[in-house]
Parts: structure tokens; C-alpha cells; sequence
């Protein structure tokens, strides 16, 4: 049985850690609102850019002069996954879920006798080295901003589209944490080199409304091509960040119930030995008076 000093000192000890999370509980909650406007603003505008790419996709006929972000390299071996993490732990299932759809992708790739390589944005993401020690392809370090912005998904996404011009990979998908809720946070995976045309985007042969683009569709992918995957990523990081606070609210919020009822559990059995010594001394004294 532990001593009464023992027990006290470990008491004192969850709270100290009791206070700490309930601080990071509060940080968290003040930081998800701002977070969550972010991603929320942010989300029109990539999904807008994200259905005109394809629509100007399905309208343009793939040939050598089409930019490559369109075509594509031809191929579709190489496969590499963008895993989109946060720099700091404590966030509950946050990061883990994130790496499982992407582990999850990375196996459906290989069973079809696909290469896959893996792109790390974010510190958390490195777990992968323990399931792919050879299968990294880049680490790119975000640690040193405090708050990623465009600038910081610009040049992610300049050094993706240097390394597929390059040949490193055919196919780019990117997986992040897409903010539902404070308490739901969905990890997804979308395609982002190259453009994917989804199933039932209208074509120009389909009969729908007739467009004029100015000077013309193949002119305009060349500018947003690139910029399509810099606003992609941009938003992989804004949903992340409102992701990220969500979590933890949730997990400190979760760490400082347990750490109360231990404290309750331990002060219970401190009381409990404490009696007991009372006791017993008490049992000595009367002992020893009756010797007497």
C-alpha cells in the first residue's frame, strides 16, 4: 500500500496537470473559433475553383500542348499522398486519423500494383516512417510558422508541381481533416494533380448551356491550373487548423474529467490510509497503557 506522503504527492501532481489542461481546454476553444470561421470562409471559393477546373477540364480536348497539370503524364503508376498533419500532439485522434485514410489509400494503391510515396506537411505526419522507412519522398517543414497561411500552401504546392513536371510521381492526392464540428472532424483524400473530372460534369458535346471562354479554355488552365493546387492546399489547411482546435478542446476537455476523478479516487484512498494509521496508532497507545 502506498504511504500517506506517496499519495499526497501524487495527488498534488494531477493537479498540477488538471490545471494545465483545463488551460489548454480554454486556449484551444478561443483559438477553434477564429479557426473555424477561417475554414468555413475559406471553403466557397476552393470548391467554386475546384468545379470550374473541372468543368474547363471536360471542355478541353487532352493533347500535347495541353499543360500537364491537365494531362497528366500519361501514366498513372506513381502515386504520391499529400499527408497534411499538424506540428504539435496533444489533439486526441486528430493527426491518427489523418494518417489511417492515408495509410488506408496507400494499401488500395499497392494491392492494384501501384508505387506509392508519401509527401509530409507537418511534424505529426512522420509516424509514416515507421510503416514506409523508404517510402518518403519529401518532409516538408512547417514548424517554423505559427499560423500557416497562403504564402505557406504556395510553396507546398510549388514544390509539388516542380517535383511531377520533374517525373517523380503521375498521380497527387492530398488528405487532411475537414472541420464538421467541434466534436466531428472527417479525415478525406481528394485528388489534386491532376485535375480530376468527376463523373457527371457536363462536356461540350453533351448538349448544355454553350460558353464562351476569353481567350480560350486551354489559356485559362495554364494560370489556374497551378493556382488550383495552391487554393486547395490553402484550404487542407485551414480545415486542419479548425480541425486541430476541435480535437483538443475535446481531448483536454476529456484529460481534465479523468484527471478529477482520479484525484477523487486517490484523495478517497488517502483518507482511507490515513484513517487506517490513525487507527492503529490509536490501537498502540491503548495497547501500551494497558501493559502498563
Amino acid at each position: 500500500m502506498a504511504s500517506l506522503k506517496a499519495l499526497k504527492v501524487r495527488i498534488n501532481s494531477v493537479k498540477s496537470t488538471q490545471k494545465i489542461t483545463k488551460a489548454m481546454k480554454m486556449v484551444a476553444a478561443a483559438k477553434l473559433r477564429r479557426a473555424q470561421e477561417a475554414a468555413v470562409q475559406g471553403r466557397p471559393y476552393a470548391e467554386r475553383l475546384e468545379a470550374v477546373m473541372a468543368s474547363l477540364a471536360s471542355k478541353v480536348s487532352v493533347s500535347e500542348s495541353s499543360p500537364k497539370l491537365l494531362a497528366g503524364t500519361g501514366k498513372d503508376q506513381v502515386h504520391l499522398l499529400v499527408v497534411a498533419t499538424s506540428e504539435r500532439g496533444l489533439a486526441g485522434a486528430f493527426n491518427t486519423n489523418i494518417v489511417r485514410a492515408a495509410r488506408k489509400k496507400a494499401e488500395e494503391l499497392e494491392r492494384q500494383g501501384k508505387t506509392v510515396r508519401f509527401y509530409l506537411a507537418g511534424k505529426k505526419g512522420r509516424v509514416l516512417r515507421r510503416f514506409y522507412p523508404n517510402g518518403i519522398a519529401a518532409d516538408h517543414e512547417l514548424g517554423q510558422h505559427k499560423v500557416l497561411g497562403f504564402d505557406q500552401a504556395r510553396e507546398v504546392a510549388d514544390d509539388l508541381i516542380r517535383r511531377f513536371e520533374a517525373g517523380e510521381f503521375d498521380v497527387a492526392h492530398l488528405f487532411f481533416a475537414k472541420f464538421q464540428s467541434a466534436l466531428v472532424q472527417e479525415p478525406v483524400g481528394i485528388q489534386i494533380i491532376p485535375v480530376a473530372v468527376p463523373q457527371g460534369v457536363e462536356t461540350a458535346n453533351d448538349g448544355g448551356a454553350a460558353v464562351t471562354y476569353e481567350p480560350d479554355e486551354e489559356s485559362i488552365l495554364a494560370d489556374l491550373l497551378p493556382r488550383n493546387v495552391a487554393i486547395q492546399l490553402f484550404r487542407a489547411f485551414l480545415e486542419n487548423g479548425a480541425s486541430e482546435q476541435g480535437s483538443r478542446m475535446n481531448a483536454m476537455d476529456n484529460a481534465t474529467r479523468n484527471a478529477g476523478d482520479m484525484i477523487n479516487r486517490l484523495s478517497i484512498q488517502y483518507n482511507r490510509t490515513r484513517q487506517a494509521a490513525i487507527t492503529t496508532e490509536l490501537v498502540e497507545i491503548i495497547s501500551g497503557a494497558e501493559a502498563l
